[in-house]
C-alpha cells in the first residue's frame, strides 16, 4: 500500500502575488508499506517502480542525503526491501509546468561553489514565475547565468530552489546546483535545521525584550493571497517564530525574527496576529499609520518614510546550513539594503528629536 502526501504546490491562481512559498510546498513526502508478497529487491529499483516519473538518479541522491528511511532509519540504495517494510521518502517536487526562458536578469551573488549558490536578493525581484510574473524572475536569471556551465559530473548546471523569499523581501536565498545538493538541503529545510534570521521593522512597542509566536497558518478565507492564524489546531500548518527587540523607536520597533518553521508569509502573518504588522506591509495592514499622533508633522514624516521604503520592512539577514559536500556548517550574513537602512535612520532621528515619542 502506498500513502502519498505530496504537499502539492499551491495552484497558480491562489499563489500570493509576491510568490513566497512554504518550504514544504517545494517537496513531496511519500510513505510506502511494502506488500507481504514482495520479493527482496534493491531499494532504489523498488522505489523507481513505485514512484511514477521519478528517476533512479533522483532516488539515489535522496538516499545519499538520508531522505529515504526504512522503518524510520536511513537506508542505502542497495538495501534489500523486505515484506512489510515501511519506507518514507522526501523528494524535491517537480517543477511546475511553466516554460522557463533564460533571461539576463541581474542579481547579486554572495557565495558560489560546485554545489550551492547564495544570492543576496534585491527587493522587487520575484524568485519564481507565477501569476502576474511569468518572466523577469530570479529563476530566469539563474538559467541565463548557468548557460554553458557544467558540474563535476559533466552535466549542465541547473538551478534548484530549496526555499523562497517573497518579491519585496530582501536578503539571502540558497540555490542548489545539482541533484545531490538539492536533496541534502531539502532534508535540512524539511527538518528545520537551517539557520535563518530576519530583520523586521514593525509597528508598535513591546513590553518584553523577546518572545515566541506559535500559531497554525492557513490562507485567509477573505483573501487567498494572505495568511492568517487559525484557532483550530486541526487546520493550517504549524508555525513558530522567535523574536527579540533590537532597537526601539517609540512607535515602531526593529526586531530580529528567527524562523523555526518556514511557512508562507510566516513573519508577516505572525506579527500582524500579535498586533505588530510590518512597517509598510500593504497586504497585512502596515501601510498606514497604526501608532503615533495625529499631528500633521508626524503624518508627513511617516508618509515620507513610506516613500523611502516602498515595501514591507523585512530583510533575510542570516543564512546558515550544513554544506552538502563537506558537511561543515557555513554561515552568511547580508547587510541591510539602502532603503531599509535609510528608513531606520529616519526613525532614529525622529525618536531622538521628537518629544512626542513615548
Amino acid at each position: 500500500m502506498t500513502t502519498t502526501d505530496p504537499i502539492n504546490p499551491t495552484p497558480l491562481s491562489e499563489q500570493p502575488d509576491d510568490n513566497e512559498a512554504n518550504e514544504s510546498e517545494l517537496f513531496e513526502h511519500h510513505r510506502i508499506q511494502v506488500d507481504k508478497g514482495q520479493a527482496m529487491l534493491r531499494l532504489d529499483k523498488y522505489l523507481q517502480m513505485r514512484l511514477e516519473g521519478v528517476s533512479r538518479t533522483k532516488i539515489q541522491a535522496a538516499t545519499k542525503a538520508d531522505c529515504v528511511l526504512v522503518n524510520e532509519r536511513p537506508a542505502k540504495s542497495n538495501y534489500k526491501v523486505k515484506p512489510l517494510d515501511t519506507i518514507s521518502v522526501l523528494l524535491p517536487h517537480p517543477r511546475q509546468e511553466i516554460e522557463l526562458v533564460p533571461e539576463p536578469v541581474p542579481f547579486n551573488i554572495t557565495y558560489e561553489d560546485d554545489d550551492v549558490l547564495v544570492v543576496d536578493k534585491q527587493p522587487g525581484l520575484v524568485v519564481h514565475p507565477a501569476v502576474g510574473n511569468f518572466n523577469g524572475t530570479l529563476l530566469n536569471g539563474l538559467l541565463f547565468y548557468f548557460q554553458g556551465k557544467t558540474g563535476r559530473d559533466g552535466k549542465p548546471v541547473e538551478p534548484h530552489l530549496v526555499h523562497r523569499i517573497d518579491k519585496d523581501t530582501s536578503g539571502l536565498l540558497l540555490i542548489a546546483k545539482n541533484d545531490e545538493a538539492q536533496a541534502m538541503l531539502a532534508n535540512q529545510f524539511f527538518y528545520h535545521t537551517i539557520e535563518r534570521k530576519y530583520n523586521a521593522l514593525v509597528w508598535g512597542n513591546f513590553d518584553e525584550e523577546e518572545g515566541t509566536i506559535v500559531g497554525n497558518l492557513e490562507r485567509s478565507p477573505q483573501d487567498r493571497r494572505v495568511m492568517h492564524v487559525t484557532d483550530d489546531p486541526e487546520r493550517g500548518k504549524h508555525a513558530v517564530t522567535h523574536w527579540r527587540v533590537m532597537e526601539r523607536f517609540g512607535y515602531v520597533t526593529l526586531v530580529e525574527c528567527i524562523l523555526e518553521t518556514g511557512r508562507t508569509h510566516q513573519i508577516r502573518a505572525h506579527m500582524r496576529h500579535i498586533g505588530h504588522p510590518l512597517f509598510n506591509d500593504a497586504a497585512y495592514g502596515g501601510d498606514r499609520i497604526l501608532k503615533g499622533t495625529t499631528f500633521s508633522h508626524y503624518k508627513q514624516f511617516v508618509e515620507n518614510t513610506f516613500r523611502l521604503l516602498p515595501r514591507q520592512a523585512l530583510h533575510a539577514q542570516t543564512l546558515g546550513f550544513e554544506h552538502p559536500s563537506t558537511g561543515q556548517h557555513v554561515h552568511f550574513e547580508s547587510p541591510l539594503p539602502d532603503d531599509m537602512s535609510a528608513a531606520l535612520q529616519r526613525w532614529r532621528n525622529y525618536a531622538a528629536n521628537s518629544l512626542s515619542v513615548e
